[in-house]
């Protein structure tokens, strides 16, 4: 029964630990203290909007897509061209242009995330590179995402 317990059961329970589902305005804290409020003139409201709708705030989310690669973490941040997925075994190379391994997008500390997402904005067109945002937030009235946040 133990020889169950640490086969199975502990590896999924250590998986589910290191998850974090972040709340509207612990993210906006997060976000304002690395830099991310104006940046490239977005606003906290933007980047809050586009983690709900990308990822519902949860740091450990992976979505697969038709070619090959994956989206990764509280941003969806895409394997094809941002990060380098390990365990995709299906023969597309990324050009990891955030130097990053796509597994060091997941967990709960999003410094890795947020140094990605502000090379994509530089690189691309902008928060545009994120169906999310351009269909739910861009030109909206995005006040709602700081309401009670003391920010």
């Amino acid at each position: 029964m133990i020889f169950l317990l640490r086969t199975f059961f502990l590896p999924w329970f250590a998986d589910l630990i290191q998850a974090k589902l972040y709340s509207r305005c612990e993210l906006a804290h997060v976000l304002e203290n690395n830099g991310m409020d104006g940046f490239e003139n977005y606003s906290l409201a933007d980047w809050i909007c586009l983690a709900f709708y990308e990822s519902g705030f949860e740091t450990e989310t992976v979505d697969r897509h038709g070619d090959g690669t994956k989206d990764f973490g509280i941003f969806h941040i895409n394997s094809g061209w941002w990060c380098e997925d390990e365990e995709s075994g299906n023969g597309n190379v990324s050009e990891n242009l955030c130097s990053v391994s796509c597994a060091d997008l997941l967990g709960p500390d999003i410094t890795n995330d947020i140094a990605c997402v502000k090379i994509i904005v530089n690189a691309s067109q902008g928060m545009g590179a994120w169906d999310g945002w351009t269909k739910h937030c861009e030109s909206e009235d995005l006040s709602v995402w700081l309401k009670g946040c003391r920010i």
